[in-house]
């Protein structure tokens, strides 16, 4: 049992001094630090800890939520046309290759030469 308590604490330590040796006390102090020396006291603690500390309010964090909606919206049409032009373009590919040389015709109507073939002189 005593070895169990001093595995804890040797834990608790070792986090203590992470937190110290990171900022993270420092910053958690002065945050809270000036949420007391405040006058008016925030109406969310909360809030005022996330402001000052960088974070986004609430409104913006969901202002964010919604634009991240929005442009999953987006990229989800857009990857579909890109597929359906890509399916297309596919099929465009196959129906010319599968016509034979000698089945083309210019854009007038006229069949093609075939380019190949020696011209009498």
């Amino acid at each position: 049992m005593m070895r169990y308590k001093e595995e804890k604490d040797a834990k608790k330590e070792a986090f203590r001094k992470y937190l110290e040796s990171s900022g993270a006390v420092d910053a958690l102090t002065k945050v809270l630090v000036a949420l007391y020396e405040q006058n008016e006291k925030p109406s969310s603690a909360l809030e005022f800890i996330q402001q000052t500390l960088g974070g986004p309010t609430i409104y913006e964090y969901e202002k964010l939520q919604a634009e991240i909606s929005d442009l999953q919206t987006k990229y989800n049409e857009l990857l579909c046309k890109h597929e359906d032009a890509c399916k297309e373009l596919e099929e465009l590919k196959n129906m010319h290759s599968s016509v034979s040389p000698s089945t083309k015709e210019t854009n007038d109507g006229e069949p093609l030469k075939d380019e190949h073939v020696e011209k009498n002189s």
